[in-house]
């Protein structure tokens, strides 16, 4: 039996959870929500974490009703993220893995939704959609490493829908995403905006000033509703991702599909992908907001994985970075 703690804070969701062999036993997260028309800012969200920290981890213990010293090691985010708040959860993580005399885990952001979504789907090798607010990658596994077949040039697909967000003012309470899938489900008019897929790869960021500079227009001239909008911009978006990752599954050869990421949870790309997959006689995996959203378990799970393999962290090894790709994680724990 290994027991894994893990520590999540990429961004403004401060989650930690405790996994048991492939369990998990708890899975409790505290989200920073910034007032209407802003985004979460670095240092605001760090103080956040370290505010919270201390509560959810001893709720996540007392959920799990796990005492500190059965534990076998600390999982914590190493990046991709937010660089104040990936240091604020890492200081936090470093002291109890002293203080608690538990090896350290280092984690890779990506990797830790990729397995989280295989332990919750039972998929066994699907090509990957990983789409979040700071990240947007299509990804197959391959000789001990997942491999990004196409990604975003430029903003991710969740900065985008953040982003126009704040443009029509929606709340940022539960998420920006949320409240635009439930607007768009009202948009009745289709406005055509730019649609930017450049071989395998995604473009967002002309899109987003498109919006701005026109579509904000039409809707105060009254040619188009905020509905409208939000409507629009998922269509057009999501149909950009279903085809890189269409494209991505010839190649593989691949019969599953998973979504992973918060914008995972979106119903319509949900639909729009098993559409795509059925057509393909392809399987659609997904999850819901308790494993799509940033969350510790799945950090826990990851951990996990690369402790049963024996890959553990020094401390003086334990900084942070903004940019950690998914591909240059040594994937010892799967066989081809």
């Amino acid at each position: 039996m290994v027991l894994c703690l893990g520590l999540e804070g990429s961004a403004n969701k401060l989650g930690i959870g405790v996994v048991c062999d492939g369990k998990v036993l708890s899975n409790v997260r505290h989200t920073y929500v910034a007032p209407p028309g802003q985004g979460f800012l670095p240092r605001d969200t760090a103080i956040h974490h370290q505010q919270h920290i201390l509560d959810v981890l001893q709720a996540a213990l007392d959920e799990a009703k796990v005492k500190p010293q059965e534990l076998d090691c600390i999982c914590f985010t190493k990046g991709p993220g937010m660089g104040a708040p990936l240091v604020a959860v890492a200081v936090v993580a470093r002291t109890i893995s002293q203080l608690w005399n538990k090896p350290l885990v280092a984690v890779n952001h990506c990797i830790g939704h990729i397995e989280m979504g295989r332990l919750v789907t039972g998929a066994k090798n699907p090509t990957v959609l990983y789409v979040s607010g700071g990240n947007t990658q299509v990804i197959s596994y391959s000789n001990q490493r997942y491999h990004i077949f196409g990604e975003t040039l430029d903003i991710a697909v969740g900065n985008c829908l953040d982003r126009f967000a704040r443009l029509i003012k929606l709340s940022n309470d539960p998420s920006p995403g949320y409240n635009i899938e439930q607007l768009a489900k009202e948009g009745k008019r289709y406005i055509q905006l730019p649609y930017v897929v450049k071989g395998m790869d995604v473009s967002f960021s002309g899109l987003l000033s498109y919006i701005e500079d026109v579509g904000i227009k039409k809707m105060e001239k009254g040619a188009c509703t905020a509905a409208d909008l939000c409507y629009s911009l998922q269509e057009t978006v999501f149909a950009m991702l279903v085809e890189i990752t269409e494209r991505a599954m010839a190649h593989c050869s691949s019969a599953e599909v998973l979504i992973v990421g918060g914008v995972g949870c979106n119903i319509r790309l949900q639909e729009m992908m098993g559409e795509m997959a059925r057509e393909r006689g392809a399987k659609l995996f997904a999850t819901d907001d308790r494993y799509c959203i940033d969350n510790g378990a799945m950090i826990a799970q990851a951990g996990y994985e690369l402790f049963r393999t024996g890959q553990f962290t020094k401390i003086e090894d334990s900084s942070c970075t903004q940019r950690f790709r998914t591909d240059e994680v040594l994937v010892t724990w799967r066989e081809d």
